[in-house]
């Protein structure tokens, strides 16, 4: 069942569109809008002449029609227009992350310049329909973006520090890059004393050293405090100096099932503490290579407390980086 949007109170015209003005767009007014076929619209009313901006930027997206339309009075229309129905709540979901967006734009220009970033960004995510991500999988990735941020900031080298980035991709660790591998865990709540191993395979490694690593995380209730998954999503896009890199980023996240939803704004999180074990010989596991042929999919818990002798600090784990 689709879910209830403005758009559902609107009437189709017998030609033009219809629209209902968003509200809280001050310098750079919304609309959305139904159209004489009933189709669904998003309207950002620009003042100015962008023609030709439009032209060099353009850029297309499965699902979406661009138009820029004339208006009286020195006016443009930037229409965004859904092509499929069945589409409507991952439009919708685009549509709201965009206002929110340009709420904060000055003028015409810097809207304009926003739209076009927001739409290269969601390029990736309205490739195929998806789901909202589990609270597990939100904290899973929230985990995964901090080692990210750390990998960007130790390395140096935000292409090779992405391109490191191998869960996304079904890779065997979450980390790869040079000779060592690494697992990300995220915990929640200051009772948890274990972290849960999921496959035979997650703590064996063809690499040289592999690492366990391990975010302890908090929600935050306080206004201005903790960051949420579409911030962090933002935080690490802006240390992203390359294109390229970019682009991968945002493969990746889409490989992740993640989309810019205003739902991902709640919860914010804190890192309460986070700890980084060395697996090696001894460190209890459950590896393939030791497992009975007779066995498979295993999963099971690996208790904190019996691997402290294993910790290791920050600058093994990004040391020659």
């Amino acid at each position: 069942m689709l879910e209830h949007s403005p758009w559902d109170d609107l009437t189709i015209p017998d030609s033009d569109y219809n629209v209902l003005l968003v509200d809280e767009m001050d310098a750079v007014p919304c609309h959305w809008g139904r159209s004489a076929t009933g189709a669904c619209l998003f309207i950002v009313e620009l003042q100015g002449d962008f023609a030709e901006r439009m032209r060099r930027k353009l850029i297309h997206v499965r699902g979406i029609k661009l138009d820029l339309q004339v208006r009286p009075q020195g006016v443009q229309h930037l229409v965004f227009e859904l092509q499929r129905d069945g589409d409507r709540d991952l439009f919708l979901n685009f549509c709201r992350a965009l206002s929110s967006s340009l709420a904060s734009a000055r003028n015409s220009d810097v809207a304009f310049a926003m739209a076009w970033e927001h739409l290269r960004r969601w390029k990736h995510f309205l490739s195929g329909s998806m789901h909202q991500l589990s609270p597990e999988a939100v904290r899973g990735l929230y985990a995964e973006l901090l080692f990210l941020c750390d990998r960007i900031r130790n390395s140096g080298d935000s292409l090779a520090a992405v391109d490191s980035w191998k869960g996304p991709m079904r890779g065997q660790h979450d980390f790869v890059y040079g000779n060592k591998a690494v697992e990300i865990k995220s915990l929640m709540g200051t009772a948890r004393n274990s972290v849960r191993i999921s496959s035979e395979d997650q703590l064996e490694s063809l690499n040289e050293t592999l690492y366990l690593r391990i975010y302890a995380l908090r929600v935050e209730d306080g206004k201005s405090e903790g960051v949420s998954l579409n911030r962090l999503v933002d935080l690490v896009r802006a240390q992203i100096d390359d294109a390229s890199a970019l682009d991968d980023f945002d493969g990746k996240l889409v490989e992740q099932k993640y989309q810019p939803l205003p739902a991902y704004d709640e919860p914010r999180f804190s890192e309460r503490e986070v700890r980084t074990y060395r697996v090696d010989g001894e460190f209890p596991r459950i590896a393939r290579s030791r497992l009975s042929p007779m066995l498979c999919n295993v999963a099971y818990d690996v208790k904190l407390e019996g691997i402290e002798e294993h910790a290791c600090n920050e600058s093994e784990l990004h040391g020659d980086k």
